[in-house]
């Protein structure tokens, strides 16, 4: 039987005794529980380590877990196992100023693999037997003090990612395609280092697929009214679309309501919170309707891309996916996997001569290089 020891670490002592404890391990895995479904900040509230043997789950809201969890996560000879990690070094680095050094991905490895589902639950249960809950899989993470089932349900996420690392890491090497996954794994972490706070400057109505087919009237006043819900959400501490909903706020900013009653009746619009705040929403979409056609700030232009490419390149492209979609094929892998259009594309666009040229453009791996490099360069040039 498999047995797991779960400790919740909440002060100094027991924070320094984990520390003690991980400086005899050369692995250990990592999931963070993090606020944003329910809060205004999307804040770390859980970091979840686990061993072979055992899981600590901290907790950042009591005290300072920095230093007890960067001597072991930023040391290059120690490797730290997550299953979807990006969203996990954002948080590390973000709120804790954690920088992982070593990485061993369960999703990415899943995906080399040919996996047909790549969730963690999936993996857990066609290759280890377990199932596990999703009870609080929305739960708030910022609540205090924490019960104990939802301690447990934190737990879950690393004690057995150890076990399945193995699993498929012992798959890959079967196939020869470890060396992909390692490679997968170190350009994961390269890529949160190179777009860390890159989200900080990002226009909020980009978020809203409807605005980009609106005028430039109304997606000033929406970004107005996405200010006036931003506001109220940190006061409250509450995520945004809890506050309104992205649906009920694009309805009332394409309603333009004159009256706090017009504005309860938008649909999926809480009358509640007409009532308590609907009128500054309303004195900021009838200043957006004051403003001169000058003074408003239409949706953002997408960045150039360049000129647009000729039947050539077109027809290169096309020689370029079917070869990349063989190769999937040959192998049993989704096409994304095996390699993006946007990076078909840039091949494209550089026309390497020969492999080293290939392996010298950014997004291109050196195992992509090894198994269907070849089969590129010659449908590149192919006429």
């Amino acid at each position: 039987m498999f047995v797991h020891a779960i400790t919740y670490v909440e002060t100094a002592d027991q924070a320094r005794r984990v520390e003690n404890f991980l400086a005899r391990e050369p692995t250990v895995a990592v999931d963070c529980e993090a606020a944003g479904f329910h809060r205004y900040s999307d804040r770390l509230c859980l970091v979840q380590l686990s061993t072979p043997q055992r899981t600590f789950v901290l907790d950042p809201l009591a005290l300072n877990v920095t230093p007890h969890l960067k001597p072991f996560l930023e040391d290059p000879r120690r490797t730290t196992v997550m299953h979807g990690g990006d969203y996990d070094l954002r948080l590390l680095r973000r709120d804790l100023g954690i920088r992982v050094a070593a990485l061993a991905d369960t999703q990415v490895a899943a995906s080399l693999l040919g996996e047909p589902a790549i969730g963690l639950q999936a993996l857990l249960k066609r290759h280890l037997g377990v199932m596990v809950s999703k009870k609080h899989q929305r739960a708030d993470w910022a609540e205090r003090p924490l019960p104990r089932d939802m301690i447990e349900y934190a737990a879950g996420d690393t004690r057995h990612l150890h076990r399945l690392v193995h699993v498929l890491e012992d798959g890959l090497r079967e196939l020869g395609r470890l060396s992909w996954a390692r490679e997968e794994y170190d350009r994961l972490l390269e890529h949160v280092a190179a777009t860390a706070g890159i989200d900080a400057g990002v226009d909020p109505v980009t978020r809203f697929k409807a605005a980009r087919k609106m005028d430039d009237r109304s997606v000033t006043a929406l970004r107005a009214a996405i200010a006036w819900r931003d506001r109220i959400a940190r006061t409250l501490d509450r995520a945004p679309f809890r506050v309104a909903p992205d649906a009920a706020l694009l309805a009332a900013v394409l309603a333009r309501p004159r009256s706090l009653g017009a504005l309860a009746a938008v649909k999926g619009f809480r009358p509640q919170l007409a009532r308590r705040e609907g009128h500054k929403l309303i004195e900021a979409l009838r200043g957006v309707e004051a403003l001169p056609e000058r003074e408003l700030a239409p949706y953002p232009r997408p960045e150039a891309r360049g000129a647009r490419p000729g039947p050539d390149e077109e027809a290169a492209l096309d020689r370029l996916k079917e070869a990349r979609n063989r190769a999937a094929d040959r192998l049993g892998l989704d096409r994304g996997r095996i390699m993006a259009n946007q990076v078909l594309g840039d091949i494209v666009a550089a026309m390497p001569a020969d492999r080293t040229a290939l392996a010298a453009l950014r997004e291109v791996r050196r195992w992509q290089v090894e198994v269907l490099g070849g089969e590129l360069l010659r449908a590149l040039w192919r006429r």
